[in-house]
């Protein structure tokens, strides 16, 4: 059943004129990045009100440093894994238009995907909350190396805040709107990894077909929107995608 359920998902990307990804944090924990809300999910380890959310970080921006900190090298080090490499695949082989991502930690493009659209943000930039002024990865590495935290502004002497989003943003509306534009013209979504929960997001695979398009979820634990999918796959991500990748060149 399994073998026939690849097959279909092999025809409809081989088929389809226009296919977008749309992953969340269960593609990057085969890289050893935990997810949010698993069992072993970061929201076990810490307080979710002051590590994700901006009142939390702006009520403590030293501690929300020190605990970033204590996290930096899970991501500094990791590397893609099966999944991102099966989508970097995919895109090369001119089957994926785009990957819409609520992941932060640049793997896709380390695996080499281009056409990223990151609509949490990311983590390898940050932003003054002062003067507004962007600052890369090479001045944050620095700084936390250094343990100067809280991270401050060379320009201004402000405090920096990473460029993701916390509870109580607002997503980025540049990207937002790409995204929903390439989840309406879509004829073929895939959420892989992505429990399907967090939302404006969460509501791309409702825009995507009610213009249309087929829908095939790719994901470990069941989803709120498994049962309007056309397939799903309650699976490990990295592994589905590599069988998928396999039928297709076969």
């Amino acid at each position: 059943m399994l073998d026939e359920k690849i097959q279909q998902v092999a025809q409809m990307i081989s088929t389809s004129t226009s296919t977008v990804a749309l992953t969340g944090a269960g593609v990057s924990t085969k890289s050893g990045i935990p997810d949010f809300r698993g069992p072993d999910g970061l929201w076990t380890k810490v307080d979710p009100a002051k590590f994700a959310s901006i009142n939390g970080f702006l009520s403590d921006p030293r501690g929300w440093w020190e605990m970033a900190l204590e996290m930096a090298p899970t991501i500094m080090n990791a590397k893609p894994n099966p999944s991102h490499i099966m989508l970097a695949k995919l895109e090369k082989m001119g089957l994926l238009d785009c990957l819409i991502t609520q992941n932060v930690d640049g793997l896709h493009q380390i695996a080499g995907s281009k056409n990223v659209i990151e609509v949490h943000g990311s983590l390898f930039s940050a932003t003054c909350t002062v003067c507004q002024i962007q600052v890369d990865r090479k001045h944050l590495e620095n700084a936390m190396r250094k343990r100067q935290i809280p991270v401050m502004c060379p320009t201004c002497g402000g405090l920096l805040k990473l460029d993701t989003v916390f509870f109580g943003e607002a997503l980025p509306q540049k990207a937002l709107g790409v995204a929903v534009e390439a989840a309406r013209k879509c004829e073929l979504m895939l959420a892989v990894g992505s429990y399907l929960v967090v939302y404006p997001v969460a509501t791309l695979p409702t825009i995507a077909t009610q213009s249309g398009a087929k829908f095939i979820i790719i994901n470990q634990e069941p989803t709120p929107l498994d049962q309007m999918a056309d397939l799903v796959f309650h699976a490990e991500a990295g592994e589905t995608l590599t069988q998928i990748v396999k039928a297709i060149k076969t």
